[in-house]
């Protein structure tokens, strides 16, 4: 007997291009069959696309690389058939009686003509919608089984008018398609409109019964002590005779160490007619006090696991299903105060502090490995909420799996934008897609596919505009609320109980999660759909705090600057591309950024705005060469969005209720609004925001320059003290003040004194500023925050000179390796002179918060690490160390220096040293975790950093730190 359960076939496949391909699929699949990779066959990226299969062969260029995207023929100019394709691979597969086999496709772009072993079967249009094939007829009786997939494009790809423009001609609207694929104003167009088998495929092996789209919902009453789970499942009997049936749900969690708890386990009895598809409710499952699913900065992530299993009575068991699961829940109105909206979860007020996304990866090179760096990356800047916007993807269930983890909560849209849908330049089709049906299949199957998830929080009609009435009408009665959440999201008050005639929440399609028909509607933007949200361009950093900024309680789209780090543009671009902007000096005395063609091609946003805002960079001096201008835009970046930010929760509650960042991240290698680049390194701006959105966080509002602390706890905070201290260039301290024995109520800003530094004499034209808030009890330091400044109407360019001061330091570093996982604790000390005396805060004694134990050193193995000639210490000594302390695995090394000073703007990176190194090669090992990166340090200041990586194989890892006086780095492990 075939072993009941799902294989995913993502390895084996081969692909060609179906106009040098002269067989049928059927030849394909029984007596021609591909023997390898002869021509016209290459090594298939299943799932992925068409382009990503040609990438990946070197058939075409890299299309992210320079300009090379423009040597690639766009669909529009080839015609759909150049990129159609068939796709082959075999599996091996041999069933016992009574079992079935289902194959299974997540995601197709757009349709397909499927054979199997000979036989052919048609996989219609639509990209969202999951295609599951009873194919247990037609499976060989040796077991090898033949498959072949030709895959066709889009029915609309569109062309790209020579300006480009938002979504191209904005054909590709008439589909149920991404729609980014025609370009827009941070991407270029992709040329076969990701063309392919792009999610998932799998084999799933059942018995007579088949288990489909369970839905799980919990209700809470008595504030959280009393919860019940309710769950319903569809049950197919695929045999030709009534089956009786054991129905089983049981529910674990997980306690620390791996050991599981059985929770809830449950037998239920049922008939099934034969070939019948039946609903199922199971009677709710109780649970008192369980462990409740927080959000990122509020609580811990606890997930349980569901599993419900079919018996077949004289069969066994005949399917499964598990799923991991979260007790929470998120109620969502529009706030009187602020007439933004307002999410709660679990009760608490959220103040929603996050991003937009658009995709992973452009070319739909999708995996677990990238999901995981890049929802941890949002959760590392301390974000809340991810917007998947409506050009992009109903995300994928990994996305999900790892916002469930990490805490991120999701506002997902479908698959309308303003500029394709009705609203852009030429005025679009109104009227969406034209297979208005096909929409909503596509809409219930993400539902379907998504709607376990506790990290989603609600659905969008679309970005910047409402579907056709019709879809819009359809999607608010199928996503209507069950009567139990109505009246959360309507008025923010719960209900008590459920009544005993209302029906079981888990049978609605979803029930729990509020519909807003777009993204500028029902509190978001002004409300009423008009064009209120961004700007999307460089600020004056104090611009933010200001009371005329922006008007509304909820900003879904604002957005910035984004240059990344110098290697990452020297890894995607020719060196023509490593030209800096030239400056233009208008009449008016403002400055005009010039870009190369390629960062033009790249969608560069300048960090100036002529008539509004002067350049930013420039503030440093003007750059000299690539490196200078990196390095001073990250110094832009990181002021930038910590302002932006700042100057939200400094109106936490009295004015904003959220804001949304446009945008986190690029999906290739654009350059604007993006917090990490494609190749997954960090800018400056990840940790202004890490440090900005911090749950409790000290800042200096820069329009009022009064000193505040933000709770977004739901506690008070009690016994906490302020220390802000100012340093000059020279490395003295003219200002220092501690204000003690604060508390600040919970879900509050609150200003708490005002810088008498620079009102008063002779202040320094450019200082830096310390503030820390800490625990009076233990000086435990909870937040610190660290400025740099000039006074009203200066620059920064007297730190030019600054770089060439030597300040000391001493770098102390632990390392513990784990399989190819490196994490490395390091100690970094300004030995410039001894701490001041007055401080107690130097040694930088952090507060641990949840949400921080993402660097398990209890787990790892410790290294000697001292040198690399030493002899490793024997079992016995290693063992000893890592129960006595003794700290003999310290690598400790020194940069030396005689200038007393800040160390400002310090940075690592990680890099591979293993043989045969080229000149110029990026050697950076990507990603890298690290609990903070551009920090600076006052004299006698230490500051701990957590790194962790994974190594390639045969790759040894090097450490370098770098900084403003610090410019060729240095090896320091």
């Amino acid at each position: 007997m075939a072993e009941i359960g799902k294989t995913v076939l993502d390895s084996g496949w081969l692909a060609a291009r179906s106009t040098e391909v002269h067989l049928s699929g059927t030849q394909l699949t029984t007596t021609h069959s591909p023997s390898g990779l002869d021509k016209p066959w290459m090594e298939a990226a299943v799932p992925g696309t068409v382009l990503g299969t040609l990438v990946k062969n070197k058939v075409v260029p890299d299309p992210f690389y320079g300009l090379e995207n423009e040597a690639i023929i766009d669909i529009a100019d080839s015609g759909r058939e150049y990129y159609t394709f068939w796709f082959f691979t075999d599996f091996q597969c041999k069933l016992s009686a009574n079992q079935h086999l289902d194959l299974n496709f997540r995601g197709i772009n757009y349709s397909a003509d499927l054979y199997l072993n000979g036989n052919k079967k048609i996989l219609p249009k639509g990209m969202f919608r999951r295609h599951s094939l009873d194919v247990t007829d037609i499976l060989h009786p040796d077991g090898q089984n033949l498959l072949a997939v030709l895959v066709h494009p889009p029915d609309h790809p569109g062309t790209i008018p020579q300006e480009g423009g938002q979504g191209g001609d904005h054909e590709i609207g008439k589909d149920v398609a991404t729609q980014y694929v025609e370009g827009w104003d941070w991407m270029a167009p992709i040329r076969d409109r990701n063309t392919g088998i792009w999610d998932e495929v799998s084999i799933s092996i059942t018995g007579p019964v088949k288990i489909i789209d369970p839905h799980l919902v919990s209700t809470f009453f008595d504030g959280y002590k009393r919860v019940y789970l309710h769950t319903s499942t569809e049950l197919e009997n695929k045999s030709s005779s009534v089956v009786e049936c054991d129905l089983n749900i049981q529910v674990t969690s997980e306690l620390e160490g791996g050991v599981c708890i059985v929770e809830h386990l449950q037998t239920q009895h049922l008939s099934i007619p034969s070939g019948k598809r039946v609903r199922h409710t199971f009677p709710q499952l109780f649970f008192y006090k369980p462990n409740l699913w927080w959000p990122n900065g509020m609580g811990k992530q606890a997930l349980y696991n569901v599993t419900i299993t079919v018996d077949v009575k004289g069969h066994g068991e005949s399917d499964s299903w598990s799923h991991m699961y979260g007790f929470r829940k998120i109620e969502s109105y529009i706030d009187s105060a602020t007439g933004g909206r307002l999410f709660k979860v679990n009760g608490q007020p959220i103040f929603i502090r996050g991003g937009n996304w658009i995709l992973s990866d452009g070319l739909l090179r999708l995996s677990k490995k990238r999901y995981k760096t890049d929802i941890k990356f949002h959760a590392d800047m301390n974000f809340n909420m991810i917007r998947c916007w409506g050009g992009g993807l109903a995300e994928r269930p990994e996305f999900y799996h790892y916002c469930d983890i990490y805490g991120l909560l999701v506002w997902q849209e479908f698959w309308i934008t303003g500029d394709v849908d009705g609203r852009g330049v030429p005025v679009s089709n109104p009227n969406g897609p034209l297979d208005h049906d096909l929409f909503m299949l596509c809409a219930r199957d993400t539902v379907k596919l998504l709607r376990n998830h506790p990290s989603l929080a609600l659905w969008v009609g679309g970005n910047e505009q409402v579907p056709p009435p019709d879809i819009n009408n359809a999607l608010k009665d199928e996503l209507k609320l069950h009567p139990h959440f109505e009246s959360l999201h309507n008025t923010g008050k719960s209900v008590q109980e459920l009544s005993a005639s209302a029906e079981d929440p888990s049978n609605y399609l979803d029930g729990t999660r509020i519909y807003i028909q777009g993204s500028m509607w029902d509190g978001f933007a002004n409300g009423k759909g008009d064009f209120t949200d961004g700007p999307y361009e460089i600020q004056y950093p104090e611009s933010f705090f200001k009371d005329d900024f922006y008007k509304y309680g909820f900003n879904p789209e604002v957005g910035s600057v984004g240059v990344p780090v110098a290697a990452t543009i020297k890894a995607t671009m020719p060196p023509e591309g490593w030209k800096i902007p030239l400056f233009k000096k208008l009449p008016d005395g403002y400055v005009e950024e010039v870009p190369n063609p390629i960062w033009e091609y790249h969608k560069y946003i300048p960090y100036s705005k002529p008539g509004k805002v002067h350049n930013q960079i420039l503030l440093y001096g003007t750059p000299t060469d690539l490196n200078d201008f990196c390095l001073k835009a990250q110094l832009v970046n990181y002021i930038q969005y910590r302002a932006l930010l700042e100057g939200w929760t400094s109106r936490m509650w009295s004015k904003y209720t959220g804001v949304l960042i446009w945008k986190t991240q690029n999906p290739w290698t654009g350059l604007r609004g993006q917090f990490y680049d494609h190749l997954h390194d960090q800018t400056a701006g990840f940790y202004g925001c890490r440090s900005a959105a911090e749950p409790v966080h000290v800042q200096l509002n820069l329009a009022t320059y009064f000193i505040e602390v933000v709770n977004t706890l739901s506690d008070q905070l009690s016994d906490v003290a302020i220390e802000a201290s100012v340093w000059d260039l020279e490395g003295t301290c003219p200002y220092y003040v501690v204000h003690e024995k604060l508390s600040v109520p919970s879900k509050k800003t609150v200003p708490i004194l005002e810088m008498k530094y620079p009102k008063s004499k002779n202040p320094k034209p450019v200082y830096f500023l310390l503030l820390k808030l800490y625990k009076m009890s233990d000086y435990g330091v909870i937040s610190r925050n660290f400025y740099w400044l000039h006074l009203p109407g200066g620059d920064y360019k007297l730190l030019e000179p600054y770089r060439k001061k030597r300040v000391p330091l001493k770098i102390r570093s632990t390392t513990f390796i784990k399989g190819s996982t490196y994490e490395m604790e390091m100690h970094v000390e300004n030995k410039s002179k001894k701490p001041d005396s007055k401080s107690l805060t130097y040694k930088n004694n952090f507060v641990t918060r949840i949400g921080d134990g993402d660097f398990d050193m209890a787990s790892v193995e410790p290294v000697n690490s001292a040198a690399e000639e030493k002899q490793e210490a024997s079992l016995f000594q290693r063992i000893y160390r890592r129960f006595s302390g003794e700290t003999d695995d310290l690598q400790v090394s020194e940069i030396n220096g005689s200038d007393e000073g800040v160390a400002f703007f310090l940075y690592f990176s990680v890099h591979a040293s293993k043989p045969g190194h080229k000149e110029g090669e990026d050697t950076r090992i990507l990603p890298v975790h690290y609990s903070d990166n551009y920090f600076s340090l006052v004299p006698g200041e230490v500051m701990p950093i957590k790194i962790s990586f994974e190594v390639p194989p045969g790759v040894t890892p090097r450490i370098r730190l770098h900084g403003w006086n610090y410019h060729s780095g240095h090896k320091v492990y």
